[in-house]
């Protein structure tokens, strides 16, 4: 169970750092307004799977 909660708060952190860096590479390389809501999207899913992935092979191992 520690386990558990352990890594849905190393998850919740690993996602708002992220989410920090993809808004200073928004910001950096200045893309659109319009095109920031899909950029996010698609690293926040990427990032979701891999985390999925990671607690599903410490779950296994």
């Amino acid at each position: 169970m520690i386990s558990i909660l352990s890594f849905i708060v190393f998850a919740i952190f690993v996602l708002f750092y992220v989410n920090k860096m993809t808004n200073s590479l928004c910001i950096q390389k200045e893309i659109p307004e319009e095109r920031q809501p899909k950029v996010f999207q698609t690293i926040n899913v990427l990032i979701t799977i891999l985390l999925v992935s990671s607690y599903i092979e410490i779950l296994f191992t």
